[in-house]
């Protein structure tokens, strides 16, 4: 199938981005990335808060550039404002009188005072849509509160269900909680642009740390609210479904999916191991005696090296995968086939590659569409010049 060059489905929409640090950012590099153009406006002289959070940094010694703002920000242009100088509020509003999507993080308030309310944005601009992102909502007893991701991830119980067991609780990875805001946060504005078009009016979209943690909570959630259950952390074993995690082998660990009847009549078919042993016939019986059936998998596994054990569950069609580091990951073969990573070229930095965006598109003939020219995340004030050379052409 041949690739068609496209500049993606958003490429007349324009993103006024007055967010920083991360939960914001993703977000307008979500919409970014399906071609709207994002013009990211930062205080003069520092910029967004990332720009120095580090190490790693890398580049020149007197131009060193963040690798944490660089997995934020690509596909968008800069430009420094001053939001308490009159001659740049003019700057900004002329932005928003243009603009489909504007989107803040800032704290409860804090655009008020800057003379920016949301009333006053959509009196300029009745089009434009809103998006508004906090740490633990805009109301309610604690609105006001600052919001970061770890704090985010405890308060929102999160950490709670995740760790080795229930008195070692443990942050997530990657900031999850900021970038699951950003992810609702996009997902909204797409739904708010969509009501646009029948209605001539834009909205005001707010998401928070706390509601995207909570919002992802699936089976934790209804295990309290439906069956009074309280989750906790089991490590790397589901709570629901046996077997089903990391297991140990004689050279390492591989993961397994058993999230059946049929594949536990597979595995066991497959290793010499009898379905209907009394008290683990069923998923729940399973669930039950967890900690048997671990020893019992680990046992069968223990004679076993990881390659040759992954060949044999693939060959007896039970789910099952290794523990990637990330170096792996992106020298997968199968990570680059989908397009996860992309070239860019870099102001400072030269020809760069950065992880890609997860969506790809194709039309009704089959041909690929998805956008493949990507632009770096600027450097600090990249594109002050040009936008507004834009904005008097505009006028």
């Amino acid at each position: 199938m041949t690739e068609t060059p496209s500049a993606g489905p958003l490429s007349d929409v324009l993103v006024v981005d007055l967010s920083r640090a991360l939960a914001g950012p993703q977000a307008t590099m979500m919409l970014g990335d399906l071609g709207a153009r994002v013009v990211k406006v930062e205080a003069p002289g520092h910029g967004d808060d990332t720009r120095g959070w580090g190490p790693p940094f890398v580049g020149p010694e007197d131009d060193r550039q963040s690798t944490y703002f660089l997995s934020a920000n690509r596909n968008k242009e800069s430009i420094t404002l001053d939001l308490k100088a009159e001659a740049d509020r003019d700057v900004l509003l002329r932005l928003v009188d243009r603009a489909d999507v504007l989107v803040e993080n800032f704290r409860t308030g804090v655009l008020d005072r800057l003379g920016l309310g949301f009333e006053m944005l959509q009196q300029r601009n009745p089009r434009l849509v809103v998006l508004s992102v906090t740490g633990f909502g805009h109301d309610g007893p604690e609105g006001g509160r600052a919001g970061y991701d770890q704090i985010a991830q405890g308060e929102a119980g999160l950490m709670s269900f995740t760790g080795s067991g229930p008195d070692d609780p443990q942050r997530v990875g990657v900031p999850i909680s900021d970038l699951l805001a950003g992810m609702y946060g996009a997902y909204g504005v797409l739904a708010a642009l969509h009501e646009r078009d029948r209605t001539g009016v834009g909205t005001v979209v707010r998401t928070s740390l706390l509601a995207a943690t909570v919002g992802v909570h699936a089976f934790q959630g209804t295990k309290w609210t439906v069956a009074g259950e309280v989750g906790r952390a089991q490590g790397n074993h589901h709570p629901s479904i046996t077997p089903y995690g990391l297991f140990h082998c004689r050279d390492g660990a591989v993961q397994i999916s058993v999230g059946s009847e049929g594949l536990w009549k597979r595995f066991c078919a497959g290793f010499d191991v009898d379905p209907a042993t009394p008290g683990l016939a069923t998923n729940a019986e399973r669930v039950g005696a967890r900690e048997r059936v671990i020893e019992l998998v680990e046992g069968v596994f223990a004679d076993w090296d990881a390659e040759a054990l992954l060949a044999r569950l693939a060959e007896i069609g039970v789910p099952a995968g290794k523990v990637r580091t990330v170096d792996e990951v992106y020298e997968w073969d199968q990570t680059r086939s989908q397009g996860l990573l992309v070239d860019v070229e870099h102001a400072v930095l030269g020809r760069v590659q950065l992880p890609g965006p997860p969506l790809r598109f194709f039309a009704g003939d089959g041909a690929e569409v998805t956008r493949t020219q990507h632009t770096a995340p600027p450097t600090l004030d990249e594109h002050g010049a040009s936008v507004r050379r834009w904005l008097e052409e505009q006028a």
